[in-house]
């Protein structure tokens, strides 16, 4: 018995890329911090928050990359001079990626109260109907 994938199957056609994709995102290694949520806010749109307590905006970087969103924080060592009797505050650098579907963009991205939210909207498609003429051969 043959093993059949997305690429191979007989009725779906051009869906090798989102094979890759689906590879891609299985290789990204998110492990589990910092947590994270995604929400579908409306038909169109989504929100990712990360819990990102201790970072500032300038130890935060988020780009697009080959239709890859990748969040990364590498927070600052400002404990010079300070000695702790116990830390457990991490202080460690993270990257999270998610792969988008073709037609979603990254719209604004806020920090508030420990919290990063990233805003994602998803153009709305378009209905297209084509009519295929039939000559004699």
């Amino acid at each position: 018995m043959t093993k059949l994938t997305l690429g191979t199957h007989p009725h779906l056609l051009g869906f090798e890329q989102l094979e890759r994709l689906l590879e891609r995102s299985a290789k990204t290694g998110n492990e589990g911090y910092p947590p994270y949520n995604i929400e579908q806010t409306s038909d169109f749109s989504y929100r990712i928050t990360l819990a990102v307590a201790g970072f500032s905006e300038a130890d935060l970087s988020i780009t697009v990359e080959d239709r890859q969103l990748v969040i990364r924080g590498r927070q600052s060592d400002d404990g010079d001079g300070r000695v702790f009797l116990h830390r457990g505050i991490a202080a460690r650098q993270f990257q999270r990626s998610y792969v988008l579907a073709d037609g979603v963009e990254v719209g604004e991205a806020v920090i508030e109260n420990g919290l990063l939210h990233v805003d994602l909207t998803k153009a709305r498609p378009e209905t297209v109907v084509q009519k295929i003429n039939i000559r004699k051969g």
